[in-house]
């Protein structure tokens, strides 16, 4: 299967097609795409949802995806990678938590725009990047640039509300807290000690752990690890950074406990994690 790069940090596209020539296929990079008009049909990782103007999808590496086209379809597509989400276009303390959201999107069909305000936001916000990107005026890149970010934190918004999968409307208010919480510490995990986090909620410790798994059917150490996964993974995947390196990034005390815990959790070490992405990329 072909797997499409991006050589810059982002990268937008505007296009009217009445077809669309490729077929299934994969990026190694995240792509928002906008319906300005048209109809047809998007399919991701084997489901199809109907398309029209005003729907809003969000492609990650992980989803295979071909579009349908019905009728004449305008499409927007902004393309952005992890570096990009991690340059000094975003405040610092919310990389972590932006890098989750969109690492964890539910991979399924359907427009993300779930938050119905955010909906009547989009289509100006997207008409003025495109203004932007065809006029070449004055201080356009500056405005560009300021405009997809927006654009970036209004899909992560409406993801939000839909993650963790372990989240639901019944969900109280303190659980989410401390998912919220958890993500925002992953890399701390000094801060994830049951002490540390009963004071902070103010809940003692014997009753922190059950009070969390009644809400979320999952203990604290084992969505802490979860979470701490699907992040390592998503570094080997997309970065060039050294085992070590993440190894730090992570808190691990050293590279060997780093690679117990992957193993344990994955099935391989690190290193091998790696080297059958590389074989796997160069078959598809």
């Amino acid at each position: 299967m072909k797997r499409e790069h991006l050589y810059q940090p982002f990268e937008i596209i505007y296009k009217t097609l009445d077809d669309m020539p490729k077929e299934g296929h994969k990026h190694m990079f995240f792509e928002l795409v906008y319906i300005i008009s048209g109809t047809g049909k998007q399919c991701i990782n084997q489901n199809q949802f109907k398309y029209h103007a005003g729907h809003m999808f969000l492609i990650t590496p992980e989803d295979c995806h071909s579009f349908t086209i019905e009728t004449t379809t305008e499409f927007f597509f902004l393309r952005f990678n992890d570096i990009y989400i991690k340059s000094k276009a975003f405040h610092s303390e919310d990389v972590e938590r932006l890098e989750y959201i969109l690492n964890n999107a539910n991979h399924q069909p359907g427009c993300i725009l779930k938050n119905l305000s955010d909906k009547t936001l989009v289509k100006p916000i997207t008409e003025a990047i495109i203004r932007e990107y065809v006029n070449r005026d004055l201080y356009n890149k500056e405005l560009i640039q300021q405009l997809v970010n927006t654009l970036i934190v209004l899909v992560a918004r409406n993801i939000a509300k839909y993650l963790p999968e372990i989240v639901d409307e019944k969900t109280e208010e303190k659980a989410l807290d401390i998912i919220n919480y958890i993500q925002k510490n992953i890399y701390s995990p000094e801060l994830l000690r049951t002490e540390v986090m009963s004071t902070v909620f103010g809940i003692s410790d014997k009753y922190l752990g059950k009070y969390f798994k009644k809400h979320t059917n999952e203990t604290i150490p084992q969505y802490i690890g979860n979470h701490r996964m699907k992040l390592i993974e998503a570094r080997l995947k997309f970065s060039d950074k050294r085992i070590t390196e993440i190894a730090e990034e992570f808190g691990f005390t050293d590279e060997s406990h780093f690679t117990k815990f992957f193993r344990k959790n994955n099935g391989m070490n690190p290193s091998e994690y790696r080297r059958e992405l590389t074989k796997t990329a160069v078959t598809a």
